[in-house]
């Protein structure tokens, strides 16, 4: 299993679960592995075409009934169930919050359905949700720094 040996998705899928998401989805593209409890796979069909693929297909597998995204990455494997509810919460506001390391931004991030529509209009290739967030001046920004270093290990 790639990715830690695996350890850094059942890592992930804990932290979104016990920090308050009732659906857990994991996007899988490239490499289809299994997902472990409570969380289901979906694959990204056309996965290739970047980052935004994962992001579309991770929206459209969630429940209509569910008003917020989390969206996290496996790479990022020491952030814990107190920084998605710690972010999750802070987005009741606007609807918009991401979590931030000192001044670093990172995940999760989180997302209010009715945000859902104009963030899938700007998406692209292998850009994720950065250039939504940049453009805009309604996201809270969380600071985390004290609860996990968010270190993104593809980037260090």
């Amino acid at each position: 299993m790639l990715a830690g040996g695996g350890s850094w998705l059942r890592a992930g899928v804990t932290a979104l679960h016990e920090g308050g998401c009732g659906d857990v989805v994991v996007v899988l593209g490239a490499a289809v592995v299994e997902v472990p409890r409570p969380a289901r796979g979906i694959v990204a069909g056309d996965w290739a075409d970047g980052l935004s693929a994962s992001v579309r297909a991770g929206l459209a597998a969630i429940p209509e009934t569910a008003q917020y995204a989390v969206l996290t990455t496996v790479d990022t494997p020491d952030i814990g169930a107190a920084v998605v509810r710690r972010v999750l919460a802070a987005a009741q506001t606007t609807g918009l919050a991401r979590a931030v390391y000192g001044d670093r931004p990172g995940h999760p991030v989180v997302f209010a359905r009715e945000h859902w529509p104009a963030l899938l209009d700007d998406l692209r290739g292998d850009q994720g949700a950065g250039p939504f967030l940049r453009a805009r001046d309604d996201v809270v920004l969380v600071e985390c720094a004290d609860l996990a270093t968010g270190r993104d290990i593809d980037l260090s």
